[in-house]
């Protein structure tokens, strides 16, 4: 039997792809959440509004640091 639901292989097998695509990912989490924060806000859920704070705060986080990654990845390649 074949499972459907399984993600296939990424053709693409390189290391700084990955960083970059993560990378992205992180910070556009970072973004929406601002939004979530300020409806949530909005609607007086302020537990809500506090835990997207968290996951907010530490989807920056990784952005900085994978923004420091990439460019120490890069500074090797020059």
């Amino acid at each position: 039997m074949t499972d459907t639901n399984q993600t296939p292989d990424s053709p693409v097998k390189d290391k700084t792809y990955n960083l970059i695509w993560v990378l992205e990912a992180s910070l556009n989490n970072a973004w929406r959440l601002e939004q979530y924060i300020q409806d949530a806000t909005s609607a007086g859920d302020d537990e809500l509004a506090e835990w997207f704070q968290k996951i907010q705060h530490n989807n920056l986080k990784a952005g900085e640091q994978g923004k420091r990654m990439l460019a120490a990845r890069l500074g090797e390649g020059a």
